[in-house]
């Protein structure tokens, strides 16, 4: 039987990287099968694994909203993609709710108490990397646990009801992909040196697609969490195993730095866009500033007459890419320590002054085109879209930063802790592990949250809910998600259309576009012609989205895609 679930996840696997259509439903976590899109008028879930999309429903046909569907799926992550889902992390969650009312929580992970600006330098001042992106002092204290009861309160179902999936994924196992094999071999490595006890994620033998992975401690502090509310994670049993294991390894974490963590309620970036209003998440995410100045700059140029990846409408995109990141790199940071100008650079006056230096069929420089003149004033993350049947949506966007984050496993809890202090400034202008330069409003202060690129969104039209969409990727993040509703509103693309089309990426510096393997060589070719480095990568981000389409009744068919370039799944009823 075993040998069977095996060659059945092999073939599925396989499926997904020839392009062939998967639809089978997901069972049990001992055989299941991987749903590319799905249609429904219910309900919607789409994640990173088949189980967590298939929590996240099982909740929505229980009676609870869209926010219950949200909670359960994020806590099934947690258990299943242990890559990037996350209780060890923190991230970031968009809302409308079908009163009306807009929801932005910010649960982004903060410096310890004892951290400071210099702290990964050497006596040279030379940035220490291998301190800010692996091991104990890497990780910022977690804000995921803190953001889901913050959640909690819009939702219908008891919390209990909401992480028991998880507690079973947990405690009995789930049979893992040949995706997430592969990522468990390829990292024990750095797990052997990087943890003061064993954990579940090591074993003797390579992993195999097929094998179950059990995690009994992981299932111990998520009972805790079930039984404790907020303080069962913060405080007591889990809080004193963190601390613990931050005193082993030579990290800063403390029992107040946990107890006095807090999500925090932000006001939603909410702008038009043509005939839409695009909802998104504002600073520390620096991803709906991003998404509002390129959508505006090119918003005036008629991108749709420019046809789909044609040299011309790819030149467009990279040039409002290159602008919003050199911006990126100059202002932003948590507006909580510092102030960030951000109703003069979504202004239009600012914008038109911006690109008032492009000229189309030439290509931009980095090293002349840079921060704007502004008056005084891992990629291993994972994304997840939601919708029910009485319009709520939910777009969650939530991260460990690198792969596995600090590939650090809190000893006797079983969850592995985030490196997200190289989101930082380790130092002004040097770039951190996605290449993004920061300046000194991103520099390192205790409690201070590091500026981040999550981009969930929510696209409303005539006041309805109309397109949810996020995308896991560093800082191809915005620009995924940006180029995802331009093909939806610009190019009048189908949801799988829109998310699966080849991505390309600029983000200032490095001063390159950066092409996955199927984007055009024509048009790679012309891009080169006006001057353009282009360099070939792997797959950008593993965007999640649902198109929700009215219907004669008042409601919507909801369709829902998971991206082809990984385990990507779409349940719905």
């Amino acid at each position: 039987m075993k040998q069977l679930q095996c060659n059945t996840i092999l073939v599925i696997v396989s499926a997904i990287l020839l392009g062939t259509p998967v639809t089978a439903q997901v069972k049990n976590a001992f055989q299941y099968e991987i749903q590319k899109s799905v249609q429904a008028t219910k309900g919607a879930v789409v994640s990173a694994h088949p189980l967590a999309s298939h929590a996240g429903i099982s909740v929505l046909k229980k009676g609870g909203n869209a926010m219950d569907a949200a909670i359960a799926t994020q806590l099934a992550l947690a258990v299943v993609y242990p890559g990037a889902g996350n209780i060890g992390g923190g991230g970031f969650l968009v809302a409308q709710m079908n009163g009306g009312k807009r929801i932005a929580l910010d649960y982004r992970e903060k410096a310890p108490s004892k951290a400071s600006r210099d702290m990964y330098l050497d006596s040279t001042g030379k940035p220490r990397f291998e301190l800010s992106q692996s091991g104990h002092l890497a990780s910022g204290v977690p804000g995921t646990v803190a953001g889901l009861f913050a959640a909690h309160a819009y939702a219908k179902l008891p919390f209990k009801d909401l992480i028991q999936p998880a507690i079973e994924l947990a405690e009995k196992g789930f049979v893992i992909t040949q995706h997430e094999a592969d990522g468990l071999n390829s990292t024990k490595t750095a797990f052997l040196k990087n943890n003061t006890r064993p954990t579940a994620f090591v074993k003797e033998k390579p992993w195999k697609a097929g094998d179950t992975l059990v995690q009994s401690e992981l299932a111990g502090t998520l009972k805790r969490i079930r039984d404790n509310g907020v303080r069962g994670f913060y405080e007591g049993e889990t809080a004193k195993l963190i601390v613990e294991e931050m005193q082993r390894g030579g990290g800063l974490i403390t029992r107040e730095d946990l107890r006095q963590y807090k999500a925090v309620a932000r006001e939603p970036m909410a702008f038009p866009y043509k005939d839409f209003t695009i909802i998104s998440m504002p600073l520390p995410s620096s991803g709906g500033i991003i998404i509002q100045q390129m959508l505006k700059m090119v918003q005036k140029r008629d991108l749709s007459s420019l046809g789909f990846q044609t040299p011309a409408s790819v030149q467009l995109i990279v040039e409002a890419e290159r602008r919003a990141y050199a911006d990126r790199a100059e202002f932003m940071g948590d507006p909580d320590f510092v102030k960030v100008p951000v109703k003069t650079i979504v202004s239009d006056s600012y914008i038109q002054q911006r690109m008032a230096d492009y000229r189309q069929d030439t290509a931009g420089s980095s090293a002349v085109t840079k921060a704007g003149v502004v008056p005084h004033e891992s990629e291993q993350t994972t994304h997840l879209s939601v919708a029910d049947r009485w319009g709520n949506v939910v777009s969650v966007t939530t991260t460990l930063n690198g792969g596995y984050g600090s590939r650090t496993v809190v000893g006797g809890a079983g969850f592995l802790m985030n490196n997200e202090m190289d989101d930082f400034s380790v130092k002004p202008g040097v770039p951190n592990m996605y290449g993004a330069i920061g300046n000194e409003a991103n520099a390192i202060a205790p409690g201070k949250r590091m500026l981040s690129s999550m981009t969930p969104t929510i696209v409303l039209k005539e006041g309805k809910p109309f397109f949810v969409v996020g995308t896991p990727g560093g800082t191809t993040i915005p620009t995924s998600v940006f180029q995802a509703l331009v093909n939806v509103i610009d190019f009048n693309m189908g949801t799988e259309k829109a998310i699966n089309s080849a991505k390309f990426h600029h983000q200032w510096l490095p001063d390159e576009i950066m092409v996955e393997p199927d984007f055009p060589e024509t048009v790679r070719e012309a891009l080169r012609k006006m001057g353009y480095k282009i360099t070939v990568r792997g797959f950008i981000g593993r965007t999640e989205a649902i198109l929700l389409k009215p219907d004669r009744k008042g409601g919507f068919t909801l369709d829902a895609v998971g991206d082809k370039r990984g385990d990507d799944h779409a349940e719905g009823y």
